[in-house]
């Protein structure tokens, strides 16, 4: 059975939000330090022994959340019709790095996102055929 590589790096963003509806102190607008951890997903390495270059991981992670940092969640596009809560955060950050990275045997595996040290949301989309890797 072939193996799998994972490898991943972690980022933090700052950003505001409020969560619509919540009953609770979440209702009203408070801000937090968004850790962002993105995996990559492939079965070859590169010729020097690489699934994806951390750095370029990153530069691809600093593209999206750059428009998330120090913004106030709920006024973006993307978070006008559904609350920017840990889960929708990690949703978008996922389809929005699968766009940057996904090709050539490499592919965004996961994405976890953490309002604070001990709890957040991970997001992934399950294969729907086969959980081939190559593209």
């Amino acid at each position: 059975m072939p193996g799998i590589f994972e490898v991943y790096v972690q980022t933090h963003f700052a950003a505001a939000h409020r969560l619509v509806g919540y009953a609770g102190d979440c209702a009203r607008l408070h801000g937090h330090n968004w850790v962002v951890e993105v995996t990559v997903r492939c079965r070859e390495l590169d010729g020097i022994g690489m699934g994806m270059d951390f750095r370029d991981i990153r530069e691809r992670v600093k593209e999206v959340t750059a428009a998330l940092d120090h913004q106030n969640l709920n006024a973006l596009d993307a978070f006008r019709e559904i609350n920017p809560t840990s889960e929708h955060i990690a949703r978008f950050l996922f389809r929005a790095l699968s766009e940057r990275i996904n090709g050539g045997g490499v592919r965004v595996a996961r994405v976890k996102v953490c309002e604070t040290a001990g709890a957040g949301a991970m997001y992934w989309e399950e294969e729907e055929q086969s959980p081939c890797l190559c593209s």
